[in-house]
Formats: C-alpha cells, sequence, structure tokens
C-alpha cells in the first residue's frame, strides 16, 4: 500500500505557532523532507526541530541556484523543473514503499510555498492532505498590530519581483497590500511605494515571529540591511484614519438590565442573558444566585440576602444612575416571582425616572420540570406560589380553588420550606375537593443542578414531607396522562 504525503505549513518562525495537527504529523512522520540552499541551512526545519521523533528518515531537498541566473540550458525555470521533478521521484520512492511524507513548509504550504510545485506532481498519484500554517503575512500584520482589511475592503498581495511601474500602478489603487519577497528587490519595492504616494502609510515587517524580527516604517529602513523574509505592508486604510479616543463607555451607557439566570448552569442560560452579564460593570443578586456566575475581576459584585429585594432593586438603580451597567440576576426567569417586578416598582420613583430598565427572560423552573416529565403542560395551566409571606393565605386559598374547579393544570412554586410547612397539605385537600386521588402529580427539585430528582406521583399519595423550598409541583388536570414508562403528558385537546 502506497505511503500518504503530507504538505506541513510550519508558520512563520516560531515553533509555538505550529498547529496541533502539523505538531502531530511531523512527530508521526516516517520521512520529514524539506527546502533549502547550498549552505544546507532549513528554516522550515528549524521551526520543526522539537516536534521531529527519533527514527526519522530526512530528505534535504536543496534548490540548484540562489539566484535568477544559471547556465541550464532551459534557463532559471528549467533549471527549477528539472529540481523538482528530481525531487517528486525521490519522495515518490518512499511512497511506494509504503512511508509517511512530511514536506515542512514556511508559512502555508499554498501560499507562494515550494511545497505546491511537489503535490502538483505527487497529489495525482498519490493520497496527498494539505496542512495550512500561519502565513508570513498574517505574522506581519500581527507583528506590526495592524489590521490589514476591514469591512469591505480589498487586500492586494504583491511580489516583490514585479517590475517596478506595475507595483507602483497596484499600490496606488490598492485599499489594502502586502508586498513579499524583499531582499534585493527592496529599493524598487520602496521607489514603487514613493511614486505611488503611499510611501509614508507603508510598514516594513522582518523576520516577524522569531526573536529577530523588526518593525519599521517602511520610509526609515536602510535598503543596504534588507534580508529576503521580509515584506513590506500597506495596512487598512480604515485603520490609518481612526483616531483611537480612550477606551471609555460613552456618556449615558447606564442602565438595568434585569436578568434570568434559568433554573441552573450555563446550558440553561439564553444567548441575549450571556450578552447582558458579559457587558455589565455590576451584578447585583441574591448571594446564591450571584454565585452562579463566574466572577470577572473587571466587574464588580454586590450580593444580599434572600428578603432585602426592594433594597437591592434601589441599589441596581442608584449604581445605573451613576453610568453602570447593572445586570440584576434572578433564578428562573426574572419576571416569575422574581426581581423583575421589585425593580419596575422602585423604578417608578421620581429618583429613578431617566435610568432605562430592560428585562432579559430565562427559563423557567416550570419549564425545566415539566421538560423533564414529559409535557404536563401541554394544555391550559395556572402558575401559583404557595408561599403567604407577601399575601394572605385566604387568597391562596381562593386561587387554588378556581383553579382547581376549571380543572387547570398547576405549577406550584414555593411549596414548603422549613418555616412554612402546613401550606402543602393544606393545599393538597383543598385540590382533593376538585381533583381524583389519582391525579398526577411531579416533583421536581433542583432541576439541572447536581442533586436533581423527578418524582411522578398521585395527589393522593403526595408527601409533603418530600418537599421543600428547592421543589416546584406540577399537578395534572383530568386529562393529564403518566404513560407506562412514566412520562407525564397533558393532551392539548380537552375532552
Amino acid at each position: 500500500m502506497a505511503g500518504r504525503l503530507f504538505g506541513v505549513g510550519v508558520g512563520p518562525g516560531d515553533p509555538e505557532l505550529v498547529t496541533v495537527k502539523a505538531a502531530r504529523l511531523i512527530g508521526e512522520a516516517d520521512v520529514v523532507a524539506f527546502h533549502c540552499a547550498r549552505h544546507g541551512r532549513s528554516i522550515a526545519r528549524a521551526i520543526a526541530e522539537p516536534y521531529l521523533r527519533d527514527g526519522r528518515i530526512e530528505e534535504q531537498l536543496v534548490y540548484p541556484v540562489t539566484t535568477e541566473t544559471t547556465d541550464h540550458p532551459g534557463g532559471y525555470q528549467g533549471a527549477l523543473e528539472d529540481f523538482y521533478a528530481d525531487c517528486a521521484a525521490r519522495l515518490a520512492a518512499h511512497l511506494d514503499a509504503g512511508r509517511t511524507v512530511v514536506v515542512l513548509s514556511e508559512g502555508d504550504p499554498l501560499f507562494y510555498g515550494s511545497y505546491m510545485h511537489l503535490h502538483k506532481r505527487l497529489a495525482p498519484h498519490y493520497p496527498a492532505e494539505v496542512v495550512p500554517g500561519v502565513t508570513s503575512l498574517s505574522a506581519a500584520s500581527a507583528a506590526a498590530g495592524r489590521p490589514l482589511v476591514e469591512r469591505e475592503e480589498t487586500l492586494t498581495v504583491l511580489p516583490g519581483t514585479l517590475p517596478g511601474e506595475e507595483l507602483a500602478a497596484r499600490l496606488r489603487t490598492a485599499d489594502a497590500a502586502a508586498v513579499l519577497k524583499l531582499g534585493r528587490t527592496f529599493p524598487k519595492v520602496r521607489q514603487a511605494f514613493e511614486d505611488a504616494g503611499r510611501l509614508g502609510d507603508g510598514w516594513y515587517v522582518e523576520r516577524a515571529a522569531t526573536d529577530r524580527q523588526r518593525v519599521l516604517p517602511l520610509a526609515d529602513v536602510d535598503p543596504a540591511d534588507v534580508p529576503y523574509m521580509s515584506l513590506a505592508l500597506l495596512t487598512s486604510p480604515a485603520e490609518r484614519s481612526f483616531a483611537a479616543p480612550p477606551p471609555v463607555r460613552p456618556e449615558g451607557a447606564g442602565g438595568v438590565w434585569v436578568v434570568g439566570l434559568g433554573p441552573a448552569g450555563r446550558p440553561w442560560l439564553t444567548p441575549e442573558a450571556q450578552d447582558a452579564l458579559a457587558s455589565a460593570t455590576d451584578l447585583v443578586g441574591y448571594g446564591p444566585y450571584l454565585d452562579r456566575v463566574p466572577p470577572n475581576p473587571r466587574q464588580r459584585r454586590h450580593g444580599s440576602g434572600n428578603r432585602v429585594e426592594a433594597d437591592r432593586a434601589r441599589h441596581a438603580l442608584a449604581l445605573a444612575r451613576d453610568g453602570a451597567r447593572v445586570a440584576v440576576v434572578s433564578s428562573g426567569d426574572p419576571g416569575v416571582f422574581a426581581m423583575a417586578t421589585a425593580v419596575l416598582e422602585a423604578a417608578d420613583a421620581d429618583a429613578f425616572a431617566d435610568v432605562p430598565v430592560q428585562v432579559v427572560p430565562g427559563l423557567t423552573a416550570a419549564q425545566a420540570v415539566a421538560a423533564r416529565a414529559g409535557a404536563p403542560l401541554g394544555h391550559d395551566f395556572c402558575v401559583l406560589s404557595l408561599s403567604d409571606i407577601l399575601k394572605p393565605w385566604d387568597v391562596v386559598r381562593r386561587r387554588l380553588a378556581a383553579a382547581a374547579e376549571a380543572d387547570l393544570v398547576l405549577a406550584l412554586y414555593n411549596p414548603s420550606s422549613s418555616r412554612r410547612r402546613h401550606q402543602l397539605p393544606a393545599a393538597r385537600d383543598l385540590l382533593l375537593e376538585h381533583r381524583s386521588p389519582e391525579t398526577p402529580v411531579v416533583i421536581g427539585r433542583d432541576v439541572g443542578g447536581p442533586e436533581e430528582t423527578v418524582t411522578v406521583t398521585t395527589l393522593g399519595k403526595l408527601d409533603p414531607e418530600r418537599v421543600d423550598m428547592r421543589c416546584l409541583l406540577i399537578v395534572g388536570s383530568s386529562a393529564t396522562r403518566v404513560t407506562e414508562r412514566g412520562v407525564v403528558y397533558t393532551p392539548r385537546r380537552y375532552p
């Protein structure tokens, strides 16, 4: 079986810019081939040195000439054609023997790379793959710290071997440009920049991404000291015309975003909520909910207890009034028994009339528990809180009775706590006046969290002792069903 050929880009010079895939292939190769001049030194091999394994075979592909002059009957091009044909034959012998051959290429193999001449000769006959690498152009732009192109700008890549008049003409009309293959062509390239009226905008980068890297304005470069491994850049005109203001937020950037975190964990967080959290300068919330947001030293965190919602809302609004971007975090959806109401109520005061408030929805606990159980909320349903801290128990009873008589599925929040133990037994007994004891009940606890449990029982067998503040209950209607596999659903068609 024939071996495989890989043309592997090793980047511009820094071994740490070699891709993970390139490093693996270099380490696994039976044969490592690389181009070099007659002195035998190879930039590509030097870059790949940390990844070479013992026992490899090396093939030095020594260029026949270093300048475009030769006594070959076919001239410079003829000499190169013979050279590449000979190299291809040498590598083919390894491929015929079943060996894996990696040909190293500085930068990217198909961006002015010598590997492409071998690829054209060998890829039609052997399995071949090209592994891209960081180009000298990318490294030079990074070294200069200047964008090449943005928006609808175009980039022109030019070899320095073009005639000076053509270089000047191309540079005159280019948005952005890179001129490669400098060295002895530099005086001509510099003159072309000057003739095009672009010399003052040009940058020179030498040996990018190496310990010998230099970056200079093009006009300041000594032509006698320019190696081949250098290039000239004409970077993005938008970048050149941009006067960077100090990095401060614009006036009027303050505001409050009341953000729903969902029932638990980042997978339950909407992209809009993630964006609001990421762009905030201040995070405000009940301590355990605030702990669910990863810390960022750029942001100030303001945690507080569970029973100071009004104070927390006013604090968030005051921060926003002073220019902060405040994310007030809530579990589940902030508009369902959570912080949105407290913030909007506080924002109605004259002191905060100019503070914008936006509610960012989240996945509710009712939705999460329902999804884990099946689809118990598939028809009309009612959401109630059994807590009597903010409303009288008589109101809770009347609403429970009305929902039960209307045969609505119920999602019951705050069903029980260490100090509120009587509500759930009373609610169960009231519901049993209107519902069969066989009515399905779903108990979801810590859904989405590490201690998640979902239990399906019946109204008659519901044990209040198994329910705490971390639970949400869904009580079915007369139409709610439980399949043999334990899936709970309420049909959309009512009998």
